[in-house]
């Protein structure tokens, strides 16, 4: 079986099929995710070490019917699908994200059954870890077993919708730890929490962190990967 058939297989186990029914034969939401799956094949791009970019932001244009049906059955629901899709895609692939991943629906003048699939890469602060190493610029975090490239100089990790990280603990203050990324090292910062960040066991106010390091924010175990790879 080839990438694409598993791709699209394991898109339709995820679908509900009441959704599938919705849409008239000549589209369905298999055919968009697998438009999504090329156009990360068509649009990658090369950096240092072998790392391959792809595309994180994807806006698919619909007319007005299907554009409707998708609103009916739940496009918020139908979104999270193809963003599971596309990651577990770029994970098979080794490609990186720059971002998080973000699919959205818009109604265009398209004909009916028809779409057009419209991407870029958006820098984020952080991304889903799917391919390559960690490194000193780029260190991973595994929360709890998800785990995220840090793309960016800094990254809050908290309870609230305005962190870059969010955690479901009730142990976790809205803004409760900030990392960021230095020439000199990738510092971890409490941010004023309510039960404090621990490194290592130790309550801390800021620790400068080295591969391999255990954090704890409430209930949470953080694992702070750079590996061996000292530059990009």
């Amino acid at each position: 079986m080839g990438v694409l058939d598993r791709f699209e297989k394991g898109v339709e186990r995820a679908l509900s099929n009441t959704f599938s029914k919705a849409f008239k034969p000549d589209l369905k939401p298999v055919d968009i995710a697998s438009a999504i799956r090329r156009d990360m094949d068509d649009r990658t791009a090369a950096l240092s070490r072998g790392r391959t970019v792809v595309p994180n932001t994807f806006t698919v244009e619909l007319g007005a019917t299907e554009f409707d049906q998708i609103q009916d059955w739940g496009a918020d629901a139908l979104a999270d699908e193809m963003v599971a899709a596309a990651e577990d895609h770029a994970r098979e692939q080794g490609y990186v994200f720059v971002g998080p991943v973000e699919v959205s629906f818009v109604e265009t003048e398209e004909p009916t059954g028809a779409f057009r699939v419209r991407s870029s890469s958006r820098r984020g602060a952080v991304a889903p870890a799917t391919g390559g190493a960690p490194s000193r610029r780029h260190p991973i975090l595994d929360i709890d077993g998800q785990r995220y490239l840090l793309t960016g100089p800094v990254t809050v990790i908290g309870r609230g919708s305005e962190a870059d990280i969010i955690v479901d603990d009730t142990g976790v203050s809205r803004r409760h730890l900030e990392i960021r990324v230095t020439p000199d090292g990738v510092i971890a910062s409490d941010m004023g929490s309510t039960n404090g960040t621990y490194v290592e066991g130790h309550r801390v106010p800021a620790a400068t962190l080295v591969d391999g390091n255990t954090l704890t924010i409430g209930r949470t175990r953080i694992l702070f990967w750079t590996g061996t790879d000292e530059a990009e």
